[in-house]
């Protein structure tokens, strides 16, 4: 009995699921054939905006590739400078 009752349960879950997923591409195909009619130009995201609102160029982060005994030493003495409890 129990064994008819978890294969009705995931049946009905996996049907749910698969109706969700068809909705969802049904409306992601939608919006993207109304995307280009109704909306001709895309907005940067704000981070990548500078103070008066133009699109940065400049990178916004930089990373210093470092040995693996910098790091090491660079861990140990944070480690060592933290206060013991």
């Amino acid at each position: 009995m129990g064994q008819i009752l978890y294969i009705t349960a995931f049946t009905i879950l996996s049907l749910l699921a698969m109706t969700n997923l068809i909705r969802s591409m049904v409306a992601l195909s939608r919006s993207e054939r109304t995307k280009d009619v109704r909306r001709p130009a895309t907005v940067s995201h704000p981070e990548l905006l500078d103070e008066f609102g133009n699109v940065t160029t400049e990178p916004l982060l930089v990373l210093k590739s470092l040995s693996i005994e910098d790091a090491r030493t660079r861990l140990d003495e944070l480690y060592n400078a933290s206060p013991n409890d």
